[in-house]
């Protein structure tokens, strides 16, 4: 099939759009998050029943994270002759597969292994969601389908934490991994069910990663996503500290701030579709601006757990929005390559946590969280710069 032709097949053929196939691939997400979160509030039953230390078993987080890194640029590629439907449903089935040899590991080897398969699985359906967006929906609805798809990551953040370590403490922490797989099971009934034929389109080789790279503005906006990513997951990495020790609150204050943050996370989400249909660059700029604002703000009001309560969030809200735009912008700025450009944004957002978190520690080691929240503030206004002055969103010329 001819990559000249696809796109307009694609939106000749989806006049209506697939919400219940958008649907099976949000409660997918939905599985895939809370499976990747899931250890961090398990980890020392976890440890304690496998015999090993909770550094050990917190390896399981970073092996996922790693390769959902190396996956996301690989998937375009390797599965270039696959039908997006049975791609998308192996990717459940690793979901599951994964929970069960967790839930069933003896010790840290299987675990690994599992978590791994979690990692692929995980790497491989963010870089082709964007992809998938535009062929489920018409081009005017894909912002509202992607919110609709984020909005099954706030859930899983809201839900893993807190629910998992609950259930953990009634059932033990392997039936819960063994109720995510069950979760896996129903996503792939539901994607047999909604999900259409999506023949591969076009070729996508490895070269193709520094071909997109090279278009213009596409590397410009990579980095504005990675600096508006960066700035976001430093403030997140180290809100507890900066809560315990600037804000001055307790631990039941701090989790409600922290319940707080999710569920404006979850809306933000949700609102985003509409915003970023009335202007992408707008959401693009807005987003990181406010952010900035924000961290300026929390480092400046002292002596406020109130204001410092509104201020998170109104972070969250905006985040909700970030993840979404970016999603948009690859489907309309490499609409031919989504599922390559997908790839690349995947890695970057990853690259950037990585970097956020590392970055953060350094800057905390010298000035505290007072000091990663201002950095961060600072490096949320570039990003917010880098769009005002460069960042397309429209189509760029193929070279």
């Amino acid at each position: 099939m001819s990559e000249s032709l696809t796109l307009e097949d694609v939106a000749e053929a989806q006049e209506q759009p697939a919400w219940a196939a958008v649907g099976a691939m949000t409660l997918g997400v939905f599985g895939l998050v809370t499976a990747e979160f899931l250890p961090a509030s398990l980890l020392t039953p976890m440890a304690a029943e496998l015999g090993i230390t909770e550094g050990a078993a917190g390896q399981a987080v970073t092996a996922t994270a790693l390769v959902a890194l190396v996956a996301s640029l690989l998937v375009a590629a390797v599965t270039q002759r696959i039908d997006r439907r049975h791609l998308l449903i192996g990717f459940s089935v690793l979901l599951v597969v994964s929970n069960l040899l967790v839930a069933f590991a003896p010790g840290l080897t299987l675990l690994l292994v599992g978590r791994v398969l979690l990692g692929i699985a995980i790497g491989g359906f963010w870089a082709m969601s964007a992809a998938l967006a535009m062929r489920l929906v018409p081009e005017a609805l894909v912002p509202r389908a992607l919110s609709m798809i984020f909005s099954g990551v706030s859930a899983a953040t809201i839900f893993a934490a807190p629910v998992g370590s609950y259930l953990g403490h009634l059932i033990g922490w392997r039936a819960v991994f063994l109720l995510v797989a069950g979760l896996g099971v129903l996503t792939i009934v539901a994607q047999l069910i909604t999900l259409p034929r999506m023949a591969p389109t076009g070729s996508a080789g490895l070269r193709t990663l520094g071909e997109v790279l090279r278009r213009p503005g596409i590397a410009l906006g990579m980095l504005a996503a990675m600096l508006a990513f960066a700035g976001h997951f430093a403030v997140f990495t180290y809100i507890r500290p900066f809560l315990e020790t600037v804000t001055g609150v307790g631990i039941s204050a701090m989790s409600g701030m922290l319940l707080g943050f999710g569920l404006a996370n979850f809306v933000g989400t949700l609102l985003a579709g509409p915003l970023i249909e009335r202007s992408l660059k707008l959401a693009l700029l807005s987003m990181p601006l406010l952010m900035g604002a924000l961290g300026i703000g929390l480092v400046t009001l002292h002596g406020s757990p109130m204001g410092h309560a509104a201020l998170i969030a109104l972070w969250g809200l905006a985040f909700g929005a970030v993840p979404v735009a970016w999603s948009t912008w690859l489907t309309r700025t490499v609409p031919d390559q989504a599922e390559t450009a997908g790839g690349l944004l995947v890695a970057a957002v990853q690259l950037a946590i990585s970097v956020g978190a590392a970055g953060g520690g350094l800057v905390f080691e010298f000035d505290g969280a007072a000091g990663v929240f201002a950095v961060a503030s600072v490096v949320l206004l570039s990003a917010a710069l880098i769009v005002l002055l460069g960042v397309r969103t429209r189509q760029t010329a193929v070279v």
